[in-house]
């Protein structure tokens, strides 16, 4: 059975966003999730046993928590009929995962999916090098105290050599460069200064910390350590952030030539997103609230040396697909994955040679009003946990809309290897008139 009519998001929630500070964390990836989830689902009307099923993108699951879906779905009281899975598309893997639930909903086969996003990555492995691994196996297969003193003696320093998770993970593994390094590569392709992606940084700490003081991020519920700590708000939120203060870092990956440094650049982050999707018929029967609807989503490709221009390739494929412009569309999430990349994607965007040659346009894509892009804030200044990131701009972008009775936004994202994804949201008459009426 299909379901021609719209998805709706109902209601979502996430966790504060903690910075790694280079020990793991005080939460798991699934304890996060379990956070966002159990805050979301304890208002709902309905039971989790209720639920059609559970799916959540996760880059880097740690071994005990495989199909961190599934892990999570049963802490939250699902029950074991939920079904539940886990995608991944590096940094669109939240995104991924409210594209899959919205074309289980429209295809017939789900009416009410929890989905979302997460990531523990002050919890990425280290690991121990291959050549480490082979003498253990080797320790593990001698039978006599003579042929484990034979393998002691063969141990050099080099057998101690970890391979840090994190680091490999950020390194594309086909054009051997790291996220930092291709930022890099369109900081001067665009010929943008360090001047003007420092602004920027400075600017999306200035918004975050105003959304916050304002109490606009109402998304956010508050994350408890068993040890009575407590977390209200993004951690890596600066608030005293300055063009002074962000000019003394250093570059980070380029130290000769670079601009890009820590403080322009989204922060290594601990977070979960976690969204409610529905369908028309669920809405009526639950008497469910409307955040919103998911119109489309686009995804392209690009060289992955290049991978923070994928916003501006999925954009592009989104607003041609629904005959629309950039004018149209009223407020724009782009993940901050680096100052540079979200600058050089507004260059792209204006630059008619760009457009006309990766798509074949007379006209450039236009230009995005400052205004409306990124209204409070980032990764840079909230942080970028990349499992979490796409559901979490999805998320805010709805409560943008709701804020500001506007009717349609973007939600886009580069993804890692080359890749980016752009959804188009929309918030119906009746949901703008419920707004109104509150």
């Amino acid at each position: 059975m299909s379901s021609a009519g719209p998805v709706y998001i109902v209601d979502g929630n996430r966790t504060p966003f903690l910075k790694a500070g280079g020990k793991p964390g005080p939460f798991s990836a699934a304890d996060l999730a379990v956070a966002a989830g159990r805050s979301l689902l304890a208002r709902q009307p309905f039971a989790p046993e209720d639920l059609s099923e559970v799916i959540l993108g996760c880059v880097i699951p740690s071994p005990g928590e495989v199909n961190i879906a599934r892990v999570v779905s049963q802490r939250l009281g699902c029950g074991v009929k939920v079904p539940a899975w886990t995608v991944q598309r590096n940094c669109g893997s939240g995104m991924q995962a409210l594209e899959t639930a919205a074309d289980r909903i429209r295809d017939g086969h789900s009416s009410l999916v929890l989905a979302g996003g997460v990531e523990a990555m002050s919890h990425a492995p280290i690991q121990l090098n291959n050549e480490m691994v082979g003498w253990l196996g080797a320790w593990n297969r001698a039978k006599s105290t003579r042929e484990k003193l034979r393998l002691l003696a063969t141990l050099r320093p080099r057998h101690f050599r970890l391979v840090i998770g994190i680091l490999q993970g950020l390194t594309d593994p086909v054009v051997h460069l790291n996220m930092g390094q291709t930022a890099e590569i369109l900081a001067e392709m665009f010929r943008l200064t360090r001047e003007e992606m420092d602004t920027y940084a400075a600017r999306s700490h200035q918004r975050l910390a105003r959304a916050f003081d304002e109490g606009r991020m109402e998304e956010v519920s508050s994350l408890y350590t068993a040890d009575g700590r407590y977390f209200t708000e993004d951690d890596g939120l600066r608030r005293d952030a300055s063009m002074e203060k962000l000019a003394q870092l250093k570059p980070v990956f380029d130290r000769k030539f670079g601009r890009i440094t820590a403080g322009n650049s989204a922060q290594i982050t601990d977070g979960a997103a976690l969204l409610l999707l529905a369908d028309e018929a669920t809405v009526a029967r639950l008497h469910l609230p409307v955040l919103g609807c998911i119109e489309a989503t686009r995804w392209a490709g690009v060289e992955p040396a290049h991978m923070g221009l994928g916003p501006v390739h999925a954009v592009e494929a989104l607003l041609r697909a629904r005959s629309l412009s950039v004018a149209d569309i009223e407020y724009w999430e782009l993940n901050e994955a680096f100052a540079a990349q979200v600058l050089a994607c507004l260059k792209a965007m204006e630059d008619p040679s760009y457009c006309a040659t990766h798509f074949n346009r007379d006209q450039p894509l236009g230009q995005i009003d400052p205004d409306r892009l990124n209204v409070d804030g980032g990764a840079i200044s909230l942080g970028h946990p990349v499992g979490a990131s796409g559901a979490r701009i999805v998320l805010h972008l709805l409560h943008v809309l709701k804020q500001h009775r506007a009717t349609r936004g973007i939600a886009t994202l580069c993804i890692g290897g080359g890749q980016g994804g752009a959804m188009l949201i929309s918030r119906p008459s009746s949901a703008i008139d419920a707004t109104e009426k509150e």
